[in-house]
């Protein structure tokens, strides 16, 4: 008995029009196979760290950012977003090391853990299945390699804070390339003596680029152990730029420069430590040479620390600076269409906004509009907050964090309220007075402090409210620092932690990829959303074809 398929095939056979048949013309479109997968994580940067990157970029008088529109817009131009939430296993708030480890594995974990599940057993990272799928990987962070999110993606540890093992984890694994600091962790513990030939030839090696400590509490030299896995080493930009293949970049001796900073070097003599952007380049152009494609991690990790310490203006620059790189990544994607693209957070911290209130609410004006003839006054109640504060926040010259290491390092019967004013009101533009700088530097004494804890510090600052939210000890002067420009700002913040918050999530590659995102999301979904495209990146893999046309007979 003739099926119903053959018999509508026959039908259009016999039809003395052709276009009677049109319908029934399968219309696949024929797209190439996934081969590369980029995360970009913005650690800390919720919903409103971008919303102030926003906010420069429309409303600041003189942005920097041409035609004010942002990376992520490009993103959106052909992407889509969603949402994610970060929790670990069984808590409400995650750090950074369960949070990277929850998108790197797919599985849960516990707090400060990496690359374990919940149950402490080591799982599989997306570095180590893309090795096994014969692809490039790579890392770079603008922290250091073995902070927590970078390592999260390739070390097993039961804490975040075992960075010399972790550093070990991280030559097993082999990425093809690693940029950003931390060189302490891989040097022996003797090339902290000053006068031995190993502290000469270390700073031989790196050219001087840095100090040469170690936080080692052994005597391996890891570079050594790199050199023999055929790893080239570079320890300044231009090493960096000269390398070719394979290549581990440590270019801090811990952290790297922070945002202000790197501003102000990367055009200058003292661009010597290469910027976020330039690593994030180096390593698309190293790992793109692998014909079965490759997998790359971006962290812009001190986005977190900005948060950390409240500082509005620092928070600013690492948003600038994240823009730059995402706008770098997407002008090398631009013209392929062989690579997804993934932005987004491991969670957001510090509970960041502007807020109107009613500190110096502006004076009335005329307007020329007709509901005002008469000579009414456009009046608001309250201050909404001026757009110039962007330009303000932007003019930042330096990190409190460094304002405030300056301040500490001066003779103890320098650190006055008037030394404190001096400083915070050269380096920024928002002024503070001599009673907020003698209420930012009141102490007391730690609760439950015993005299035999000689290396823990024995005072620490008064936060007025919330104080076991504010958790940094003698950073927390950089929290009151915020709260007493507060009002000047038109700036709020929360905490000095992370929050709950859920994070966006940016896509951008082949739309039957990216639509997977479009919806509210666990991190451990997205980390599996992640697996999944690298796998199916694999041989053009059937998960990797689009799903036929509905008007496609079968």
């Amino acid at each position: 008995m003739p099926t119903l398929k053959y018999i509508r095939w026959l039908s259009c056979f016999l039809s003395l029009t052709a276009s009677s048949c049109a319908d029934l013309t399968p219309r696949l479109s024929v797209e190439p196979p996934l081969k590369n997968v980029i995360l970009i994580i913005g650690d800390g940067m919720g919903p409103q760290q971008i919303g102030l990157l926003l906010s420069y970029a429309r409303q600041a008088p003189n942005s920097v950012i041409k035609n004010r529109r942002t990376a992520l817009d490009r993103v959106l131009n052909n992407g889509q977003l969603g949402i994610s939430l970060s929790y670990p296993d069984n808590a409400l708030v995650v750090d950074s090391a369960a949070s990277a480890s929850q998108i790197a594995t797919g599985k849960f974990a516990g707090s400060e853990m990496l690359g374990l599940d919940k149950d402490g057993n080591p799982q599989t990272n997306i570095i180590e299945h893309a090795k096994r799928l014969g692809k490039a990987t790579g890392l770079v962070s603008d922290t250091r390699i073995t902070h927590a999110t970078p390592a999260a993606f390739a070390a097993h540890q039961t804490h975040r804070s075992q960075e010399n093992d972790i550093a070990d984890d991280l030559l097993a694994a082999e990425p093809d390339v690693m940029f950003s600091g931390g060189f302490n962790n891989w040097i022996p513990q003797h090339a902290n003596d000053k006068h031995s030939a190993l502290h000469a030839q270390l700073s031989q090696l790196i050219k001087h680029s840095f100090p040469v400590t170690s936080e080692r509490k052994d005597n391996k030299n890891l570079l050594t152990v790199a050199q023999q896995k055929n790893y080239t080493l570079a320890f300044n930009s231009t090493q960096m730029q000269q390398a070719r293949g394979k290549t581990l970049g440590l270019f801090a001796d811990s952290s790297m420069a922070n945002g202000i900073i790197e501003a102000h070097n990367k055009n200058t003599a003292q661009h010597t430590e290469p910027t976020l952007t330039e690593m994030t380049q180096k390593a698309l152009e190293i790992l793109d040479f692998n014909p079965k494609g490759f997998f790359l991690m971006v962290e812009a990790g001190q986005i977190d620390w900005a948060c950390h310490h409240n500082d509005t203006g620092l928070l600013l620059h690492e948003m600038l600076r994240f823009n730059d790189m995402l706008n770098t990544v997407l002008d090398w994607a631009a013209k392929r269409n062989d690579t997804l693209i993934i932005v987004t957070a491991d969670h957001e911290t510090g509970g960041f906004g502007f807020s109107y209130s009613n500190a110096n609410p502006p004076k009335g004006r005329h307007l020329s509009g007709s509901a005002f003839a008469g000579g009414t006054l456009f009046q608001p109640k309250f201050n909404f907050g001026d757009p110039m504060i962007l330009d303000k926040l932007y003019a930042q010259q330096r990190s409190y964090h460094d304002i405030f290491a300056e301040f500490t390092a001066l003779p103890k019967n320098q650190q006055t309220a008037k030394t404190l004013v001096k400083k915070v009101n050269h380096d920024t533009s928002f002024a503070i007075t001599e009673t907020d700088a003698t209420n930012i530097l009141k102490t007391k004494i730690k609760p439950n402090y015993h005299s035999d804890q000689s290396k823990i510090a024995k005072n620490t600052p008064i936060m007025p409210v919330n104080a076991a939210f504010f958790i940094g000890d003698m950073d927390n002067r950089e929290n009151l620092l915020a709260q007493a420009v507060a009002t000047k700002q038109s700036a709020v913040w929360a905490t000095g932690s992370h929050t709950s918050t859920p994070v966006y999530v940016f896509t951008q590659g082949p739309k039957h990829i990216t639509a997977q995102f479009k919806k509210i999301l666990h991190h451990t979904e997205l980390g599996q959303l992640a697996l999944d495209a690298l796998q199916c990146s694999h041989a053009n893999a059937v998960c990797n074809k689009p799903p036929p046309p509905a008007n496609v007979v079968e």
